[in-house]
C-alpha cells in the first residue's frame, strides 16, 4: 500500500515554494481562490499562512466543466464566491489533486469570465501527472505516481488528510 504523504508537511512546503514564486515575480498583494472543495480547505490554509489580508475567493466550476454535457450537473452545485475583482488581480489558484488539467482550465475560464487577472499562480498539494492538457502547477506539495486501480482525495477540513482509496 502506498504511504500517504502529511498534509500539515506539505502545506509547510508549499508556503515556502509560494512565498518563494511571488517574490521572484514580484508579487506582493495575492488573492487566493480555491477550488471546491478541497482546494478551498487548502486555500484558507495558504491565506492564512502567508498572512494575506483579502477574503478567500471560491469558485464551483461545475458549469465550466468540458463533461458537462456527457455528465450532467452535480446535485451539489453552488454558486462561485469571488468577494473581490479579478481585473489585474495576481491570483494563486489552489486545487487538492492535479491530474489532467481540465479542472484547472475550467477555473480558468471561470475566472477570466470575471475579469482578465494579470497573473494566475498554480498551486497543488497533490501533482498525479496524468495531463491531458499542457497545464503545471508552479507550486506542488508532493507528486505521486499511482496504479490505475488506485485514486487519492482529500479528507477535510478539521484535520486534512489524503486517503487512498483501490479498487477492484
Amino acid at each position: 500500500m502506498t504511504q500517504m504523504p502529511d498534509v500539515e508537511q506539505l502545506l509547510k512546503q508549499m508556503e515556502a515554494d509560494l512565498r518563494s514564486v511571488l517574490e521572484r515575480r514580484g508579487v506582493t498583494e495575492p488573492v487566493v481562490i480555491g477550488i471546491r472543495t478541497g482546494g478551498v480547505w487548502l486555500a484558507e490554509q495558504l491565506n492564512q499562512r502567508l498572512g494575506l489580508s483579502a477574503p478567500l475567493g471560491e469558485l464551483d466550476i461545475s458549469f465550466y466543466r468540458d463533461d458537462f454535457s456527457r455528465i450532467g450537473l452535480n446535485p451539489k452545485v453552488t454558486p462561485s464566491s469571488l468577494p473581490f475583482d479579478t481585473e489585474g488581480r495576481h491570483i494563486v489558484l489552489v486545487d487538492d489533486v492535479m491530474m489532467s488539467g481540465r479542472t484547472i482550465r475550467a477555473a480558468m475560464n471561470e475566472i477570466f469570465d470575471y475579469g482578465r487577472p494579470a497573473s494566475i499562480t498554480l498551486a497543488t498539494l497533490v501533482d498525479l501527472g496524468a495531463r491531458e492538457l499542457p497545464i503545471q502547477p508552479d507550486v506542488t506539495g508532493q507528486a505521486l505516481s499511482l496504479s490505475p486501480n488506485q485514486r487519492v482525495k482529500l479528507r477535510g477540513p478539521d484535520p486534512l488528510t489524503i486517503e487512498l482509496r483501490e479498487f477492484q
